[in-house]
């Protein structure tokens, strides 16, 4: 008789599920009558594991096909429960934990997806997939709470079982991740040391070729973001060029040509090689916005963009969403060095409709698009606006970085303002040698980048330069052109010539005055960098004058008005567009609708 009802229970069973997945496949999917199917398994009263397994099912699929979130939790809860105390190991159990923690964390209750997944963790260390993919998830969790001790911890756990569980690949995947946090929380000496070790893995790899290319383009964008955060521009240029061949390489190669491990911790993926490659793009554009290669950051920003509408049509993974706003953030400093500002204030409202729909993405780059804001209202003379948008942008910034070019940015409004005492005020936080930062109640001092330090320097030099201190402004820029020249940071160099021409001019030494300007201009003309070019047109009109060469005078005068012409008619298109308001939005949330007359 019991038999009968174990076989009666099994063919019902079996039907429903059937029915179940019948109708969620069919086309269109009927996801009422699915999940009528399995709650009516319910009514059988199955044995714990099958009841844990359905609730899953119900949880996924309400999650995945409906708006109900509250009820799919219920579900997704009932499972974990029902299988905690299973003595077998089934990917229900952590599959139920795994989502019920993605969504808590979705809706920002990290505060109940930790203890869940520490739990979970704990439980299955005889499930290695299972139990590295939620160390991964718990990890990304701290990570976004900025606890980097904590992620890099839980990362550092994983590289170590996946070592024990003999996965050279898994093993990689969780020291390049737990490098990545490293390189974040600017921890140089760590980011070193994970780094080396990393790279003499792959160096020693002996299995699929696909992962090992995977592994070595994630190695390399970390070297290269690595090198680029110190402003190490001109070092970078190796690894980058491995980088761009390592991509190449990884296009041509298919998964199904090679032998890819059969271990179960295996089975994580960095990213899909097409992801990878906007990646490539993304950090080649870095790299050229800070050498002043303004050609190559259009060109390869235009590759990368189309590449991610292209991929968005397919998933529109968050991801994708992450890599275009930082695309943007990069072409809209482009625009603004190359004098179009038009296009400029465009995409920077491009950027906040990027945003929508995606809180996380507003948060962490709210500050950047305030920033960029600020850097337009400069551009159009707009200097209370621009001291507005930098102010709100120092608020939300929690980059040394960021914060360090926003302060900079500022000095430059309050001294073409002429507010000498609010310069004063900012010069402590600028000043490249007594940079400090808190670290619990100690102040430490700060790493900041080749670039950044650099730059400092042509501020300070621009401050003693107003105050007709000239000679302690060739010393401040002297400074910013060594250090410039060692990395081939072109645009800092083209601006701290064309300043120390002005400075030598304004001493009446107009042969050096030419000596700086002349170069100044070449170097202007190949970026392009359009202020520069037509601050040095003006010196050189001057100085061609005072040589009493008038071909030349000529020429220079006609270059600057047409340099003039350009940015004029640029700058009152600017004024005309709804866009041109932004300038005025310091508060709330990130504006995605604008009005005709200019406003918000």
């Amino acid at each position: 008789m019991a038999a009968t009802s174990t076989e009666n229970f099994e063919n019902c069973y079996a039907a429903l599920i059937g029915l179940a997945e019948n109708y969620r496949t069919a086309s269109p999917p009927n996801i009422r009558l699915c999940i009528h199917c399995l709650q009516s398994i319910f009514s059988l009263n199955p044995p714990p594991p099958i009841k844990a397994r359905t609730h899953l099912q119900l949880g996924t699929i309400l999650h995945s096909h409906t708006k109900n979130i509250d009820l799919s939790k219920q579900h997704l809860d009932s499972a974990w429960k029902l299988s905690i105390d299973l003595a077998e190991v089934d990917d229900a159990k952590f599959e139920a934990a795994s989502l019920l923690a993605y969504i808590y964390d979705k809706q920002r209750k990290s505060s109940e997806a930790k203890p869940l997944l520490l739990q979970a963790i704990e439980l299955s260390k005889s499930a290695p997939f299972w139990h590295c993919r939620m160390l991964f998830q718990l990890a990304q969790i701290y990570a976004t709470e900025k606890d980097f001790t904590a992620a890099c911890r839980l990362l550092g756990d994983g590289a170590e079982y996946a070592l024990a569980a003999k996965s050279q690949y898994t093993t990689l995947l969780f020291l390049l991740s737990k490098g990545m946090l490293l390189l974040i929380n600017r921890d140089a000496v760590q980011v070193n040391e994970t780094l080396s070790r990393a790279g003499m893995m792959i160096d020693q790899w002996t299995g699929a070729a696909v992962q090992q290319e995977s592994l070595k383009v994630f190695f390399l964008v970390l070297q290269v973001c690595h090198y680029l955060s110190a402003g190490q521009v001109k070092r970078v240029k190796p690894a980058l060029k491995q980088l761009q061949q390592s991509i190449q390489a990884i296009t041509q190669l298919h998964s199904d040509d090679d032998h890819v491990s059969s271990n179960k911790i295996d089975m994580f993926q960095w990213l899909p090689k097409e992801h990878m490659c906007v990646l490539v793009y993304l950090v080649t554009v870095m790299h050229s916005m800070q050498a002043g290669y303004m050609d190559k950051v259009q060109k390869y920003t235009d590759k990368a963009l189309m590449q991610i509408e292209k991929l968005k049509m397919l998933d529109a993974h968050p991801l994708l969403s992450s890599f275009q706003i930082m695309l943007l953030e990069h072409i809209i400093m482009c625009r603004l060095i190359m004098g179009n500002k038009t296009t400029a204030i465009q995409e920077i409202f491009q950027a906040c409709h990027v945003c929508q729909g995606q809180p996380r993405l507003f948060t962490t780059h709210r500050a950047q698009i305030h920033t960029l804001l600020g850097l337009y209202a400069m551009s159009m003379n707009c200097m209370e606006a621009a001291d507005a948008q930098f102010h709100t942008a120092i608020k939300h910034s929690d980059s040394t970085d960021l914060s360090l070019f926003i302060y900079m940015n500022l000095g430059i409004v309050y001294l073409r303002m002429g507010k000498q005492q609010e310069f004063l005020g900012l010069l402590e936080r600028i000043n490249p040698e007594k940079l400090e930062h808190t670290k619990g109640n100690i102040k430490c001092p700060i790493f900041i980048s080749h670039s950044l330090k650099a730059s400092a320097y042509y501020v300070q030099g621009l401050q003693t330069f107003f105050q007709a201190r000239f000679n302690e402004a060739k010393s401040y820029l002297r400074e910013t052109l060594k250090m410039a020249n060692a990395e081939d940071l072109n645009r800092l160099t083209s601006c701290s010539l064309v300043l120390l021409g002005h400075i030598f001019l304004s001493q009446g030494n107009s042969r050096e005055s030419q000596n700086m300007v002349t170069p100044a201009m070449q170097l202007a003309g190949k970026i392009p960098d359009v202020h520069v070019q037509l601050w040095a047109s003006s010196l050189l009109k001057d100085l061609y004058r005072l040589s009493g060469d008038s071909v030349k005078e000529e020429e220079e005068c006609r270059l600057h008005a047409n340099f003039s012409k350009m940015l004029l008619e640029d700058h009152f298109q600017s004024t005309q567009l709804s866009e041109h308001g932004l300038i005025q939005w310091t508060d709330g949330p990130c504006p995605f609708h604008l009005n005709t007359t200019g406003g918000i």
